[in-house]
């Protein structure tokens, strides 16, 4: 069957574009002129994957980005005619994919929602081959229903955040690099994107401050997951005024 994509955009000339070169590659896409109609129809006729503009008529793309994530974990890519960190983190945050300033590439558009799928096809052959969850100290990851606990807690991961700290734990015994990341989880294949990462584990290490797991900083090339007695005496306010 076709992937289905929805867009959301009030400007029609970027609506067609997008449209036009994804229906290219073979996906089904349906287009709509403001956040609030692609809402309202995702709630009854799911799609494989979203694409809002941040501003739009009615609520922006970040509000319907987290009514999204209420009812489901689709990916989102986010469009914006903003460039700041603030709204870039902004989006991550709310559990969106990826972002992309405009004016953008439509091509890199279209190859980043193929890294998207493939990624979701290799996450699934994962999980109905892989029966076992993940542990690592006091954090558990079930791979089943892609959710995650520290103790008693769930830890409210978005799909992005599951997916770095499940591949930060199946690689519990290395570091793992920015350009391993980018590329097993975001589909990246250049460094290009490198504040994604960045973004991603200092979100985590938020959520994870409770847990006896620090996600350590390893200078000019990535991250690994360590047990807090483990800790060589670096403090995570170092890490994080150091790594960007």
């Amino acid at each position: 069957m076709k992937k289905s994509i929805y867009i959301a955009d009030d400007e029609s000339n970027i609506r067609h574009l997008v449209q036009t070169f994804l229906e290219r590659e073979g996906y089904e896409v349906t287009a709509f002129g403001d956040g609030e109609s692609l809402l309202r129809y995702f709630s009854t006729n799911p799609a494989d994957l979203v694409i809002l503009d941040v501003m739009m008529p009615g609520r922006d793309g970040f509000f319907i980005c987290s009514d999204l994530r209420k009812i489901s974990d689709v990916p989102i890519i986010m469009l914006t005619a903003r460039d700041s960190d603030s709204d870039y983190i902004a989006g991550l945050s709310l559990g969106s994919d990826d972002y992309f300033t405009k004016p953008f590439s439509p091509v890199k558009l279209v190859s980043k929602v193929k890294a998207i799928f493939r990624r979701l096809e290799s996450e699934n052959k994962k999980a109905d081959t892989q029966d076992d969850n993940l542990h690592f100290e006091d954090i558990v990851i079930m791979t089943k229903t892609k959710s995650a606990t520290c103790g008693d807690d769930d830890l409210q991961l978005t799909p992005n955040e599951f997916a770095l700290l499940s591949y930060l734990m199946i690689h519990q015994d290395r570091a793992v690099s920015r350009t391993e990341l980018l590329d097993r989880i975001w589909g990246y294949e250049t460094e290009v994107e490198t504040r994604v990462a960045d973004d991603t584990v200092k979100r985590l290490r938020k959520k994870l401050s409770r847990s006896h797991v620090v996600i350590k900083t390893v200078w000019g090339y990535g991250f690994r997951l360590k047990a807090q007695s483990d800790e060589d005496g670096v403090s995570d306010s170092d890490e994080e005024s150091a790594e960007i």
